[in-house]
């Protein structure tokens, strides 16, 4: 039997998104008038028909129910323990305690250096601080969950103090269980729950929030010629069966995150890809996030123009994810970006 896929097109953002919707000539994201499109895809792993909203009503009536059962997930609002989305996107501040991690690896890893840090992220801007001390970059090794927690847990300590929503970026459950005990609110993990075979143990008991991640192989392999049959279809099923494994292990709540893993086993190809297209995974019915800060695809793609922070890539980039609806933003530079989403939104309602 041949399966659709629904993917939310032709956007519109502030002023003119409000008087669509207000005038029921497009549908909001994620219930908030800001956002909205008037057009989808309906997608086959052979075929893509893109139709205005309103011919929905003139599709055979499986079809049509299939693509109105998908458009309440798009439209709904999204809800999660902590999280306000009427406003997005919300920025994720990154905080990598680690020697070796591929932009900032040593940078706040001595002393005060991590916690200082993480002040700073907080008074510009960022409403999560993601916490991690085992670099995933291409080609890293793992290393020994003993030193990963020596790496973590004083500034872990002191940061449940800043009363924040922080988010602990590890594969290994041993870390999860010692997080969780020093009340941080979400697990991401990269592995996409799969490193570690106790892991959904952990989740369910203890019924924390968390990320559902991509990653094609591991941190060591996984930009060894990487491939798919079709990048965006691919991921979207992982993430269904993924979802459904979990709903199976009888973890029932809904907060969850999805991060389709931007060059996580994926080359400049599918990057673009799945950037171009990421508003389909919103039929999925959770929030989306993504890791695009400083990432090799800007190289990429900017050439002789790269520089180390890569900060005009990941604003480009970033506000492009915003205009998709893209709810949470995983970044290095929360000032830099918040400054531009404030100028961009503001410059959507002259």
């Amino acid at each position: 039997m041949q399966k659709y896929y629904t993917r939310a097109c032709n956007f519109y953002y502030g002023r003119k998104s409000v008087e669509k919707v207000l005038n029921k000539t497009a549908l909001p994201i994620s219930n908030s008038n800001l956002l909205s499109f008037d057009s989808i895809e309906i997608i086959t792993r052979k075929k893509i028909k893109k139709i205005h909203i309103k011919k929905i009503n003139l599709l055979n009536p499986s079809l049509k129910k299939k693509i109105k059962k998908d458009l309440k997930e798009i439209t709904k609002k999204k809800k999660f323990k902590g999280l306000n989305f009427s406003d997005i996107p919300i920025l994720m501040g990154v905080l990598n305690l680690t020697p070796d991690s591929f932009s900032d690896g040593g940078k706040y890893n001595k002393k005060n250096k991590g916690f200082n840090h993480a002040k700073y992220l907080i008074t510009k801007g960022c409403k999560i601080l993601d916490v991690g001390g085992e670099s995933t970059r291409p080609g890293s090794e793992e290393i020994d969950k003993k030193k990963e927690w020596n790496r973590i847990s004083s500034t872990l300590k002191k940061l449940m103090n800043l009363k924040k929503i922080i988010s602990l970026d590890t594969r290994k459950s041993w870390i999860m269980k010692k997080g969780i005990d020093y009340k941080v609110n979400l697990i991401n993990d990269v592995s996409g729950l799969s490193y570690d075979s106790n892991t959904l143990n952990i989740l369910k008991k203890t019924k924390i929030p968390f990320v559902i991640h991509h990653m094609k192989g591991n941190p060591k392999n996984m930009q060894n010629n990487p491939k798919y049959k079709n990048i965006i279809l691919d991921i979207y099923d992982y993430f269904e069966k993924k979802i459904e494994k979990i709903k199976l292990n009888g973890i029932k709540h809904e907060n969850i995150i999805l991060d389709p893993g931007i060059g996580f086993g994926k080359n400049l190809k599918h990057n673009i890809t799945l950037l171009r297209n990421i508003s389909i995974f919103h039929s999925l019915g959770f929030p989306i996030m993504l890791g695009i800060s400083r990432k090799r695809f800007i190289k990429d793609l900017s050439k002789n123009n790269d520089s180390k922070e890569r900060l005009g890539g990941t604003i480009s980039s970033s506000l492009y994810a915003m205009m998709q609806g893209v709810q949470i933003l995983r970044v290095h530079d929360v000032n830099e970006i918040n400054q531009s989403i404030k100028v961009f939104k503001a410059l959507k309602f002259i």
